[in-house]
């Protein structure tokens, strides 16, 4: 028995839980109005199944956009499958929760970030000091990243509100 409440880690399952009941939502009942998701995660996670031409395209990670076009998304306890279209050619993908390094809604302004790192969860990254995306990781200014339905959408960069656990941190 450990000495300390690991609330970092705590916090993480809480927010996964959060996404996961979001996209569980969402898969019965569709998108409510202006809604939309834009998700990174660790392409090089082990329970990651993506086409092999994008694990050579986004080695490390990947953004999706889950807005106009989508279909199948199934929501289970430990990550969710989706089918959406790259260049009219739908493939789908498994993501699993702890693969997840960021969720954004800009519909509302509300973002998270996983950004610790250990041995319980090796996939999480460090963020900048701030909490804020940096630019660079900003899903919709990075061409690279953009995927299926991101050309197409007319999204109008907002600022979104990212949780940072540094505040709950000694």
């Amino acid at each position: 028995m450990s000495d300390t409440i690991d609330y970092g880690n705590l916090m993480h399952d809480a927010m996964r839980d959060l996404i996961r009941k979001v996209l569980d939502n969402v898969s019965k009942t569709g998108l409510p109005g202006e809604h939309h998701f834009f998700i990174n995660f660790d392409t090089n996670h082990d329970a990651v199944e993506i086409a092999d031409w994008m694990n050579d395209r986004f080695p490390d990670d990947m953004t999706i956009v889950l807005q106009h076009w989508f279909e199948n998304l199934n929501v289970g306890d430990e990550g969710f499958s989706v089918t959406l279209n790259f260049g009219d050619a739908p493939e789908t993908l498994f993501v699993p929760f702890d693969a997840i390094n960021t969720f954004v809604d800009p519909s509302v302004e509300f973002g998270l970030r996983f950004e610790m790192q250990d041995e319980h969860h090796p996939d999480l990254h460090v963020a900048s000091d701030d909490g804020e995306l940096a630019e660079e990781d900003s899903p919709v200014e990075d061409p690279e990243r953009v995927t299926p339905d991101a050309e197409k959408a007319e999204v109008t960069p907002k600022k979104a509100e990212i949780v940072s656990l540094d505040s709950f941190r000694k």
